[in-house]
């Protein structure tokens, strides 16, 4: 097992977890000085089924979490060119999508994201493309050659105390 962030091993019998930046991750000595370092959560020893007996395995619920279609980065500018290649003013877009001129200029200007439903809304009154398929990001441009597997440290920038 190795650090999450800097990549050296790690004890697998006792591994390090600590909270760094709101996220619990398996560190070494190192980088557990970075956040604070967490008690293993207790393990249930058994669970009780809607019957009422006892089972000595945990049910898990396993889903994919992971989102499949994101948000292009740049909507609000794709959204403005999109209204304004039509001729349209905000209040125009705002009655063709039922929505208030207040929603569009704070989409327009970038301080409010679109959630689903409105992005659906947008895509077909201004005929664009505003959700982008998410592919598997190739961490492998990232990897440094000191280290052998892939890190949080190989990806971002961390800021010493």
């Amino acid at each position: 097992m190795e650090c999450e962030i800097c990549g050296k091993p790690v004890s697998e019998t006792n591994p390090t977890r600590a909270k760094i930046e709101g996220s619990v991750m398996v560190v070494c000595k190192e980088c557990a000085k970075l956040g604070t370092i967490q008690k293993a959560p207790p393990k249930p020893k058994f669970q009780q089924n809607k019957r009422g007996r006892k089972t000595t395995q945990p049910k898990r619920n396993y889903r994919n979490d992971d989102p499949t279609d994101e948000l292009i980065e740049d909507y609000n500018v794709t959204v403005r060119k999109a209204r304004e290649a039509k001729n349209w003013s905000r209040e125009d877009l705002g009655k063709k999508i039922n929505e208030r001129v207040s929603v569009i200029n704070r989409i327009e200007s970038g301080k409010m994201t679109p959630d689903n439903k409105l992005t659906k809304k947008l895509e077909n009154a201004l005929d664009i493309t505003l959700i982008e398929s998410v592919n598997d990001i190739d961490l492998n441009q990232f990897m440094s050659n000191s280290s052998g597997g892939r890190t949080l440290g190989n990806v971002v920038k961390i800021k010493r105390k």
